[in-house]
Formats: structure tokens, C-alpha cells, sequence
């Protein structure tokens, strides 16, 4: 496909867009950047909001962010607003935030509590399982409420995260397996006692491929991320094929403490392209977690952990989730596209409930690493969408051992795609 070819596209329906997207896929070297378009062009972002993030196992949030009855928190998967609220039972629920009545957003705010879900423009009101209770007295006499509940999403918890998909039937491809995994290693986090220390919501002019290609590797670490370097061993996970034999000394130290301590550790990948993975890798020696100089963020451990130097366990989700569980806090990150060439990336810290900020811990103390990183890598990110903007870019070559961890984002996402355009 030449340049002109690839500038029609712009033009094209979107049906032809679906076509030329699974050309582009079906034809690109695995070890290349991708076309333009795929990073660029309105029609094929619209394909992977409908194709990936309306069909796929998405990361919202923690059940500890909505402890009790009640409580919720919404999010924004592209034009569609979802509310997360924890019911009476307990039970996490997530539904679309529309009410069945004219379709106004239900809650507004980011977050909250209530005792019921009540539409601001006429005061329908449902429960926290979703179920119509009044809808008022001025609907016709054979009006059934039990037909008018909100419509839900699929809502899976594991280890304390929320997952949730807003397809029609919810892909099975051992997901299960995952979230069975997730919640062994999570174990000794005790997520349920824990709470939301600081949240940060980042703005960035770059596509949300561009922004998961950033973090999946560490190619540019050393010329961009000094505070992040303190700490962070530069190597991807346990199987990094540039791992040294120092390295893996160092591994085997620490992983002979976590054992001891019986906390999971070992590298574990899921799907038949590799979506998921969890593995724990330690930190730097003489630091103990992600602080500007190593030393403790929080005076409480969390959950059963005695040992602070438990490195971080890294836990990937794709399409759009990376975090790093440490001894004293963890982090997670969250990335929810807004348009071709806009994505918001939120990173939340997470300490010991009963913590208590200004004591136990400094919030700017906590936060400093990644909020350094972050704006690192925002300029980054935005710099590469304006070079791919230009009519000069031509995809080009990922390092094979450097950047293999890209080459699997983007050999699972092309995967992906074309298995799900070819469904719908």
C-alpha cells in the first residue's frame, strides 16, 4: 500500500476503514512500527473503540476505592459513561451510566456515595442492583418497572481490581485463569484494607497505542527517567533476554526471602498472544521502594508483608493497565482513549487504610517518582505522535531484545483485531 493510498483512507466509510485496517494488520512486519493511520486517522480510532474497547476485559479501578454499601466511581470508555457501585451484599456492579428514561447521565460526580441511584433530570430512581423502584406517577397504567433497570456491564474483581467488559457477551479466551492467578499473587496485599492515598489524571496528544508502546519498554529509560532509575532495574521482567548473570543473582536472593515469606513471585503470561502477565522483580539493591532516594513511602506495610524489600510485582493488562505492587504502597495506572491523538493516562496510590497522611505518610513523597516519570514520558509520547503526523514517517524497526516487550503489545493488539473484525 503506497503513501496515496494510505492518505485515501482519511476519506474513506468506515467500512472501508475496517477493510484497509485489517490490509494494514495482515501485511505489517511484526517487528515494525505500525502505518499512519493506525496511530492517526479518526476512522481506524473509531474501529478500536468499537473492536477493543467495547469488546474487551477493561481495568477500571480497586474494590477499595468503594469500601462500603454505596459507594461508587464512574469512568469514561470513550462515549460511554459506566458507573462502578458497591452493593448491599457487597457486590461490586457496574452499569452504564444512563438512565432508561430520556438517558441522562445518572452520577456526575467522579465519585461518591449514595443510598440509591437517582437521575438528577426527573428523579427515577433504582437501586444499587440496578432495579427500577419509582419512575413517578405520570407513566401509563401498564408501565412495568421491572423492564426499565439499568442496563448493565460485565463486572469481574480479582486481587482487588475491577475489570469490566461492555460487549454484548464477554470474551472467554482464559481470562478465568488469569483472574485466578491475580488473586493468589494479590493475596498478600489484603487490597480490601487498604485506601486511595493519591490520584493524578494526565492529558496527553499522543494515541493510546503510542502511550502503551512507551511503557512497554525501557529503551529510553536512561536518557529520560532519572527518578525512576533510582530504584528500577531496567529489565522487563525474569525472562528479559538482556538480563545479566548480576541480575539474576540478584533475583535469586531476593526470591529465596519471598519464598520464605511465601509471597508468589514467579513470571506468569496468559493468552494465546500474551495480554496478561504478573511477575515480581526486585528493585535496586539498598532501596526498598519507589521513592526518590528508596527508603520507606508508608510506615505501614501492607497486608501479611514483613519483608520491605519485596521489589515491585509487576502486573500487565492490555489493553490498557500496568502497575507495580510494592511492600508499603502500590500504584496502578489506567489509560482510557479520548480521540486519534488524545488519551488520558490516571495513576492512583494506594497505602494501608489505616495509614494516616501526614504521619504515616507524605503524600508528595509518595507521588514524586511517578509524577516525574509520567510528565517524562508524556512529552515523549506527544513528540512521537507529531513525527508520525508528518507526511516523512515510514514504520520502522524495534530492537528485538530492547523493545520485545512492544513487539508483543502490538502482535497481541493486530491478533486481536483482526479475530474481532472478523466477528462483527
Amino acid at each position: 500500500m503506497n503513501q496515496h493510498d494510505l492518505l485515501n483512507i482519511r476519506h474513506a466509510s468506515l467500512a472501508d476503514a475496517k477493510t484497509a485496517m485489517s490490509d494494514l494488520l495482515k501485511s505489517r512486519p511484526s517487528h515494525y512500527s505500525l502505518e499512519a493511520p493506525l496511530y492517526n486517522d479518526p476512522h481506524m480510532f473509531r474501529i478500536d473503540m468499537e473492536e477493543i474497547f467495547q469488546k474487551e476485559w477493561l481495568f477500571v479501578g480497586m474494590t477499595s476505592e468503594i469500601p462500603k454499601k454505596g459507594d461508587y466511581f464512574t469512568v469514561e470508555i470513550g462515549q460511554n459513561p459506566v458507573l462502578i457501585v458497591r452493593d448491599a451484599e457487597g457486590k461490586v456492579n457496574a452499569f452504564h451510566n444512563t438512565c432508561r428514561h430520556r438517558g441522562s447521565v445518572i452520577c456526575s460526580e467522579h465519585r461518591g456515595k449514595v443510598a440509591n441511584l437517582v437521575c438528577p433530570y426527573h428523579q427515577w430512581t433504582y437501586d444499587l442492583k440496578g432495579n427500577l423502584l419509582f419512575a413517578g406517577t405520570e407513566m401509563s397504567k401498564d408501565f412495568e418497572l421491572k423492564q426499565h433497570g439499568l442496563k448493565s456491564a460485565h463486572c469481574k474483581t480479582a486481587g482487588g481490581f475491577i475489570f469490566v467488559c461492555l460487549a454484548k457477551v464477554a470474551p472467554d479466551d482464559g481470562f478465568d485463569d488469569y483472574l485466578a492467578t491475580l488473586e493468589d499473587y494479590m493475596e498478600p496485599y489484603d487490597v480490601e484494607n487498604t485506601k486511595l492515598a493519591v490520584e493524578s489524571t494526565m492529558y496527553e496528544k499522543a494515541n493510546w497505542k503510542l502511550v502503551l508502546e512507551n511503557n512497554r519498554e525501557c529503551y529510553h529509560c536512561s536518557a529520560s527517567h532519572p527518578e525512576l532509575l533510582n530504584t528500577l532495574l531496567e529489565w522487563d521482567d525474569t525472562e528479559d533476554p538482556r538480563a545479566s548473570q548480576e541480575f539474576l543473582d540478584h533475583y535469586a536472593e531476593q526470591s529465596a526471602q519471598w519464598d520464605a515469606e511465601g509471597i508468589p513471585h514467579e513470571h506468569k503470561s496468559f493468552g494465546e498472544v500474551q495480554r496478561n502477565r504478573i511477575v515480581r522483580m526486585p528493585l535496586k539493591k539498598g532501596t526498598q521502594v519507589m521513592t526518590i532516594d528508596g527508603s520507606t513511602a508508608s510506615d505501614k506495610l501492607l497486608g501479611r508483608i514483613k519483608n520491605r524489600s519485596l521489589g515491585s510485582m509487576r502486573i500487565l493488562h492490555l489493553p490498557n493497565s500496568w502497575n507495580h505492587m510494592q511492600s508499603d504502597h502500590f500504584i496502578v495506572f489506567r489509560v482510557l482513549p479520548i480521540s486519534a491523538q488524545e488519551t488520558i493516562v490516571t495513576t492512583k496510590w494506594f497505602v494501608h487504610k489505616d495509614a494516616v497522611e501526614g504521619v504515616d505518610y507524605d503524600p508528595e513523597n509518595l507521588r514524586k517518582v511517578w509524577d516525574a516519570t509520567n510528565e517524562q514520558d508524556k512529552v515523549l509520547g506527544e513528540r512521537n505522535q507529531m513525527g508520525i503526523n508528518s507526511i516523512g514517517y515510514q514504520p520502522g524497526p524495534y530492537s528485538e531484545t530492547y523493545e520485545f516487550g512492544v513487539i508483543n503489545f502490538l502482535n497481541w493488539y493486530a491478533h486481536t483485531m483482526q479475530k474481532n473484525l472478523a466477528g462483527s
